[in-house]
């Protein structure tokens, strides 16, 4: 059993992730306690402190600074807040709060664009969840996304990274299409051509439209639409932890990607409240 019942009045020594400023946007988010059992005594900014320097460095859980919480009390948290639905709530509405304060657009998105990345799996995957990508001559894993026009992630799926972007993009264009019922347009890449444009317009009444390359392209190019799930994934790989999967867990993988951006959003939104 966790034990949380810690002094209050301790003086933060470890490295802080969080300002502040960014403190003050997340804390409405980060539940405070159930009301049940002993009183929660331990600030709740240690532990996203914790599982946000965790995320950015990449470091094991063990291997937290000591002047952190106790890793099995933040991995805990983490464990529970991924389980119960409160990272994605948390998530969601820092998405909208970008979406409207910051980008001066609606909080629901009315198109996005859909893509995937295979990343390496340590020793710590499982042979269940991993594949081999001939493609891209990886072992590990594959992170399939939906992000709007902003680049914000809408849902991410972790697969193995054998698993076909055509046939991983089914379950995520239905969890798109059923988290978000005001999307009608789809941007994706020639992987994702074929059957898979006729089915979502069939079942889901979604348009996928495929963004091919240019004809004799051999370097890169920023293609249309397209860049912005790119640049997304470059917003993801600024944390260490999601470079290579450690996770035994598919979700606890796709857990430290909204973790990543939670770090961007929550930046992004403190420099705006600043300005």
């Amino acid at each position: 059993m966790v034990d949380d019942h810690l002094p209050t009045a301790r003086p933060r020594h470890y490295p802080s992730d969080t300002s502040d400023a960014e403190w003050q946007v997340l804390a409405p988010h980060v539940p405070a306690g159930t009301g049940r059992g002993r009183p929660i005594t331990y600030p709740r900014r240690d532990v996203v402190d914790a599982i946000r320097y965790l995320d950015r460095t990449g470091c094991q859980w063990d291997a937290l600074p000591a002047d952190f919480p106790h890793h099995k009390l933040v991995y805990h948290y983490f464990k529970t807040w991924t389980r119960d639905g409160t990272l994605n709530r948390m998530h969601n509405s820092l998405r909208e709060q970008v979406r409207e304060h910051v980008e001066g657009r609606h909080r629901q998105p009315s198109a996005a664009l859909v893509d995937s990345q295979s990343v390496r799996g340590a020793e710590t995957v499982g042979r269940p969840s991993r594949g081999y990508d001939a493609g891209k001559k990886m072992n590990g894993r594959k992170r399939h996304i939906a992000v709007d026009t902003c680049g914000l992630l809408l849902v991410v799926l972790v697969t193995g990274a054998n698993v076909q972007d055509r046939d991983a993009a089914k379950p995520l264009l239905w969890a798109l299409r059923t988290c978000f019922p005001t999307i009608g347009l789809t941007w994706a890449d020639s992987g994702y051509a074929g059957k898979l444009v006729d089915w979502a317009a069939t079942h889901l009444a979604l348009t996928v439209h495929i963004v091919a390359k240019l004809a004799g392209q051999t370097t890169f190019v920023v293609l249309h639409r397209r860049w912005a799930v790119e640049r997304t994934f470059s917003w993801i790989n600024r944390c260490r932890r999601t470079v290579r999967d450690y996770e035994r867990l598919p979700d606890h993988h796709a857990a430290m990607v909204q973790w990543a951006m939670i770090i961007v959003m929550t930046r992004r939104l403190a420099r705006h409240q600043n300005t």
